[in-house]
């Protein structure tokens, strides 16, 4: 059974740092794919923060994260990191991370498509405080 586990929300005051933790087991990224970070506060939409597309190695970051947040990932661990620094109260939202198999093309073209992702993680909270 293929899941993704999403670990390191928290309770943060404005202006820190938190990693995000996305663990993947029984799926290996063998096959060109995308691997994504979407966040969702109460009462709007989901918005894609960072995509990775592995058929040419491109991230893209949305433009509210840019500079702030920076995703890396440990192939030995199966994990994808999402790093944020300098946190905003409107930053707070439940944070998934999401992988669409077999995706070919740029990251910032995938952003735009979560109805097509194929796993979802349970999501982890992030609150920040002012």
């Amino acid at each position: 059974e293929v899941q993704f586990v999403e670990s390191g929300g928290d309770l943060v005051q404005a202006g820190g740092s938190l990693r995000l933790s996305c663990a993947a087991s029984g799926f290996t990224s063998g096959d060109d794919s995308a691997i994504s970070w979407f966040r969702q506060a109460p009462g709007q939409e989901r918005e894609a923060i960072s995509c990775f597309s592995s058929s040419d190695s491109s991230t893209a970051y949305a433009d509210s994260v840019k500079g702030r947040f920076t995703v890396s990932s440990d192939t030995a661990k199966n994990t994808v990191y999402l790093q944020m620094n300098s946190l905003k109260p409107k930053d707070t939202a439940v944070y998934y991370c999401a992988v669409f198999e077999k995706y070919v093309g740029p990251a910032a073209v995938v952003c735009f498509a979560p109805d097509e992702y194929d796993y979802w993680g349970q999501g982890t909270q992030v609150t920040v405080s002012s």
